[in-house]
């Protein structure tokens, strides 16, 4: 069933952080592995802002574009999300940017989820068993070290009732690791 024209300008609008190349398609890789394939129907990427007010698109298109240096990103020990897994995101910098971004919308424009306290994350697993779930954390955890990385671009989607429509992608000045 496809929706009108003004049901798709009326979706809520998903902002996420898109990590450098080569983390972007480790983090693809292990979500292709790991999420049940009928469910995995977007990329891997780290939310900002689960649904921002359709209004607002505007007002962040301009926004986004200001942001200039990547963020460094620390991909922190994967944890169980109970139904799944995913890695901690540590990261000062793009916490920074979503507290700007936040001051561009009313807190009663956002919902509680996004009004919430941020716990950034990679999600690799979800909608599994609890059981499925905790197998993977025990194989991963083994093998994990924190990786430095940083954010290679900010994308800002429309959501549409499962899949997500990308409005724009914001890259930002690559960063050499040091």
């Amino acid at each position: 069933m496809s929706q009108s024209l003004s049901e798709k300008q009326d979706a809520p609008l998903i902002l996420t952080l898109e990590l450098e190349q080569s983390m972007q398609d480790w983090a693809q890789s292990m979500r292709d592995r790991h999420f049940p394939q009928d469910r995995n129907i977007v990329p891997a990427h780290i939310t900002l802002f689960h649904a921002l007010p359709a209004d607002y698109a505007d007002t962040l298109l301009t926004h986004l574009t200001g942001y200039q240096r990547a963020p460094c990103v620390t991909i922190e020990a994967p944890f169980l999300l109970g139904r799944g897994v995913a890695y901690r995101i540590l990261s000062p910098e793009i916490k920074a940017v979503r507290e700007e971004i936040a001051d561009l919308v009313p807190p009663e424009r956002r919902t509680a989820q996004d009004r919430a306290r941020w716990h950034p994350h990679l999600t690799i697993q979800n909608k599994v068993t609890p059981q499925k779930a905790r197998e993977l954390l025990e194989n991963l955890l083994p093998a994990y070290r924190p990786v430095r990385t940083y954010g290679a671009a900010l994308r800002l989607w429309r959501y549409l009732g499962g899949p997500w429509e990308l409005l724009v992608r914001t890259p930002f000045t690559p960063r050499s690791h040091s």
